[in-house]
């Protein structure tokens, strides 16, 4: 049986397709808040305190609305933490009304007993438990103290409720490729499938990817564990980079930036990568007129992403094809040239460039707790709809029912 990608009627693969956008995001991944009770040193976004400017109510069921009206098939929710949204439970029953389903990432905070069986009875939510370490030591050193053990709380909640094939969510460091076989065992002990993702320098993660990004004999590792598991792992989009070594691994094996994926952030800016939250990556706001839609069809960033890539420095490479120039977030974020080669690119190629960087971007926002994560406290129902005392300023599990 062949492994190319799959053709259309007319002979052109899929991938192809995919390259030149299609009219609606495969995945769209939706930030619903900044607000969090840890405060992980890798935070694609930053994330810790609220944004008073996010999305009221009303706004994020109109793009709903709109991603109905797109058919988009589903929409990837994180933040911060997305349950401490004072409506992220009626956020998610309209959205899977509105034949939206939804993924969500959590670390596992509000999952109780009674709301792992609100999942459980929902057949198009699918949960996504956060874990960094198959071992206390290990993740809570990134993560936060206790946040292991809430991590597995909620799985072992999910799994009680009956829920079915949630998710095991990885971030790959170089503290726990070597726990890849006791990630998928703890995944199968509670029933869930166990996902990999590819830490890029984003967020508090620019500040940290240096000395937490896999070694080179990580990445062979990392690689091989994939071949021998990756039908029974998903791996999104994150691990392209590495079929340089000679095999394409399972996933989308390239950059899908304004092509098939996109991000929406808390106060409605919607950016080419959810890896990439600067503005040289901003395409526009769900705000302005035309919404999200006209985004998507019509921002000159995207437009210009649909374009054929070149390849600039890696178009020599025997193994561009494979690997497309890995990612344009870990590149930009690195201070690497983006029409040059990946930071981790395994046949060396960007070693010499790290080195010889000179300036860094820096994320265009951080709201990150002022000093550490607060612990969670009530708060009485007559103060949830009080408007924060200054921007960013308010607790992030202050407005936060418990289900």
């Amino acid at each position: 049986m062949s492994s190319s990608p799959p053709k259309t009627q007319r002979g052109t693969r899929l991938v192809d397709l995919f390259e030149q956008g299609l009219d609606a995001p495969i995945c769209l991944t939706w930030e619903l808040t900044y607000a969090c009770n840890l405060s992980c040193t890798h935070c694609l976004s930053s994330s810790g305190r609220r944004d008073p400017r996010e999305l009221t109510t009303d706004e994020a069921k109109a793009v709903i609305d709109e991603l109905e009206a797109m058919q988009v098939f589903y929409v990837n929710i994180g933040g911060g933490e997305p349950t401490v949204r004072p409506d992220f439970w009626e956020l998610l029953d309209y959205a899977t009304a509105h034949h939206v389903g939804v993924k969500f990432s959590t670390n596992g905070v509000r999952i109780t007993p009674e709301a792992a069986r609100r999942l459980a009875g929902n057949d198009y939510v699918d949960v996504q438990i956060s874990l960094d370490g198959a071992t206390a030591e290990v993740n809570d050193a990134v993560r936060g103290a206790g946040s292991y053990t809430t991590a597995l709380r909620a799985m072992e909640n999910l799994a009680d409720a009956g829920m079915k094939d949630f998710k095991l969510s990885v971030v790959c460091t170089r503290h726990n490729i070597a726990q890849m076989d006791d990630f998928k065992e703890i995944a199968d002990r509670y029933g869930a499938q166990l996902r990999l993702t590819r830490l890029r320098p984003s967020g508090r993660g620019a500040d940290t990817w240096d000395e937490l990004h896999p070694r080179p004999e990580q990445q062979r590792e990392l690689y091989d564990w994939l071949l021998a598991h990756g039908e029974q792992v998903l791996t999104g989009d994150s691990f392209f980079h590495l079929s340089a070594y000679g095999q394409a691994l399972p996933g989308l094996n390239l950059c899908g930036a304004g092509r098939v994926v996109c991000l929406i952030d808390p106060v409605g800016d919607v950016y080419a990568c959810p890896f990439a939250i600067h503005d040289e990556f901003l395409a526009g706001n769900v705000r302005e007129p035309g919404g999200f839609a006209r985004v998507w069809r019509d921002s000159a960033l995207f437009r210009r992403l649909r374009e054929p890539q070149q390849g600039g420095a890696c178009r020599s490479c025997a193994f561009y094809d494979s690997c497309k120039g890995g990612c344009m977030a870990a590149k930009f974020f690195t201070g690497l040239p983006l029409d040059g080669p990946d930071p981790e690119c395994v046949q060396g190629y960007g070693e010499p460039l790290l080195a010889a960087r000179r300036t860094v971007p820096k994320p265009s926002g951080d709201h990150s707790h002022r000093t550490r994560p607060v612990d969670i406290t009530l708060v009485r129902r007559a103060d949830l709809d009080r408007p924060p005392a200054a921007p960013c300023a308010e607790h992030p599990l202050a407005s936060a029912p418990l289900v």
